[in-house]
């Protein structure tokens, strides 16, 4: 969490103090904070535009709670930002090219935890950076479960990922591998994925990425995040409900009338296509012809 306030607060200092920090906040204006998030837009960072109008408001509403200010002026800009541009990473979905692509990687001949990282890629289809930094306190294989905190989500919110047979396979394989205390430093994380150098530090953030340039895998054809893109393509298609595809990509689909972030919503749902995700996948691999069976969306 001291990571995520230090971006927010350089994020102010960089972007509205030197605008607005000497301004008394109960006397700011929507456009005086309208005109800074504009420079900000201006260089091409939409998205930094967004997240400073959301920091903005939340250093208004804590001036309203301690009597600082009378309203949160950020209420008036909404919609007044044009939204920031969908990253598209590329992608395979054809399940044909699918099925190359897992056989590849059970053939790596590169660093062993590289490849465990590969193999579990498409199985939980999170954000590359939330499995580099995996922890081993974070596993429960008896329960096929694994809880990601809140501090290392987009969203800032705990994300469980049930766990396939497969995925659970894999990670009893890497365990006794990497799941050490180190002597030097007990207190140490239990990194899943350490680097080659270094137990003490996750794999590089371009260890997948590099391993899919070496199997010839260009940047064009296939990115870590393109495991996300697989699955939701082919889940949707298979007729998964959309809203457990959602929470299961943790795409927190939020707004102010919302309920409360649920990390268990749809859980039971999210549990039976985890593993019948998996089972397709392997399907794939071996060469089967797959047809799947199509869910009605309840």
């Amino acid at each position: 969490m001291a990571k995520h306030g230090d971006r927010i607060l350089r994020r102010l200092d960089n972007d509205i103090f030197p605008w607005l920090g000497k301004r008394p906040v109960g006397e700011i204006k929507a456009p005086e904070i309208l005109a800074a998030l504009r420079r900000i837009e201006s260089r091409g960072a939409a998205e930094t535009a967004h997240r400073a109008l959301q920091n903005c408001g939340q250093v208004l509403r804590y001036a309203i709670a301690t009597g600082r200010a009378e309203r949160d002026p950020t209420r008036d800009l909404r919609g007044a930002l044009p939204p920031p541009l969908e990253k598209h990473y590329a992608s395979i979905t054809d399940p044909k090219r699918i099925a190359e692509l897992l056989r590849a990687i059970d053939s790596y001949q590169g660093y062993f935890v590289t490849k465990c990282a590969l193999q579990l890629a498409p199985l939980v289809f999170v954000r590359p950076g939330e499995l580099r930094m995996a922890q081993w306190p974070e596993f429960d294989l008896e329960k096929a479960e694994w809880r990601i905190p809140a501090e290392r989500m987009k969203m800032r919110e705990q994300h469980i990922v049930p766990l396939a047979s497969q995925a659970v396979d894999i990670l009893r394989e890497l365990e006794p591998l990497t799941n050490r205390v180190l002597s030097s430093r007990p207190n140490a994380p239990r990194y899943v994925f350490p680097s080659p150098r270094t137990h003490e530090r996750a794999m590089s953030e371009n260890a997948v990425l590099a391993a899919l340039r070496r199997m010839g895998y260009t940047k064009e054809e296939m990115t870590g995040h393109g495991f996300r893109s697989m699955a939701s393509t082919l889940l949707h298609e298979q007729g998964w409900n959309h809203q457990a595809i959602e929470r299961q990509l943790a795409h927190a689909e939020r707004n102010a009338v919302s309920a409360a972030y649920n990390f268990a919503e749809h859980l039971p749902e999210r549990r039976k296509m985890m593993q019948a995700w998996a089972d397709y996948l392997e399907s794939l691999k071996a060469g089967a012809e797959v047809i799947p069976l199509f869910r009605k969306v309840e």
